[in-house]
């Protein structure tokens, strides 16, 4: 039997006391790409938190290949998991190379110094995320969109085969926000990349995903393919919303169209 990249058992959630997610029971698969959808709040980016021990749970566990969490060091974990927050922050006078080189610290150590594999490493994640001639700029300096990117490439530069991945597309463009999205499913098919991922968007979640977790309250309202969670019923379920679901043209994935709601006259 196949053992899950990453698994959760009876995972329950908290802050300050106030349980946020309840008894979480999910299997992760090598080699696919997962999406959490749910309205802000409903605990999709708490459960990524436990998923790469930045939170820790309040009761039951987390597995990475079977290991729970706790018994892995810090090195073994970051050597399997890339992990990209929301917001994540750069230290000032940090040029984008240097950022990017960071993602290489978990294969390094005192007898394995900085390597020409590592320059390789940083320099192609670079250039897939379209950073090369940026690379030499201060962080500080770049757009909300460039920045973004330049912790994207960090995640690459990684080389985990497994990333979480916390609202990828945040501050991206349309255009970006499509380049992001096809570079996490050419990872994942040419590489056998594991994804996780947190994203508001849920038609892009069904055109790049093989599997969605809708989330509500703290519990998972719908986990299956695209077609399966993204129905007219589940997203009204989720999201307080009334939507009709048709084929997206390109993909033929499932598309969400809001309804409007009757205009009233004076």
């Amino acid at each position: 039997m196949t053992v899950p990249v990453l698994q959760t058992r009876g995972l329950s959630l908290a802050y300050d006391k106030r349980t946020v997610v309840d008894d979480l029971n999910l299997s992760i698969e090598a080699g696919t790409v997962t999406t959490f959808v749910g309205p802000n709040g409903c605990g999709k980016s708490t459960i990524l938190k436990a998923l790469g021990r930045i939170l820790h749970p309040a009761a039951g566990e987390v597995l990475l290949e079977g290991t729970p969490l706790p018994q892995l060091s810090t090195r073994e974990v970051a050597r399997r998991l890339a992990i990209l927050p929301q917001s994540p922050v750069a230290p000032s006078g940090t040029s984008v190379r240097d950022l990017v080189m960071r993602g290489r610290n978990p294969h390094q150590s005192w007898a394995r110094p900085w390597s020409k594999e590592d320059a390789q490493a940083a320099h192609e994640a670079l250039e897939r995320t379209g950073l090369a001639d940026l690379a030499d700029r201060d962080i500080a300096t770049l757009s909300g969109g460039q920045r973004q990117r330049a912790w994207i490439a960090l995640v690459v530069a990684q080389a985990a085969p497994t990333l979480l991945l916390d609202e990828p597309t945040t501050y991206l463009d349309l255009a970006h926000q499509l380049d992001v999205l096809r570079l996490v499913r050419q990872l994942n098919r040419e590489q056998g990349t594991t994804a996780v991922m947190v994203l508001h968007d849920i038609s892009l979640a069904a055109r790049y995903s093989d599997r969605l977790v809708a989330v509500r309250d703290g519990r998972v309202v719908a986990d299956g393919t695209p077609q399966e969670v993204l129905t007219a019923d589940v997203v009204a379920r989720t999201f307080d919303l009334h939507v009709r679901i048709v084929p997206d043209p390109v993909t033929g994935t499932p598309l969400v169209v809001p309804e409007e709601p009757a205009l009233t006259g004076s």
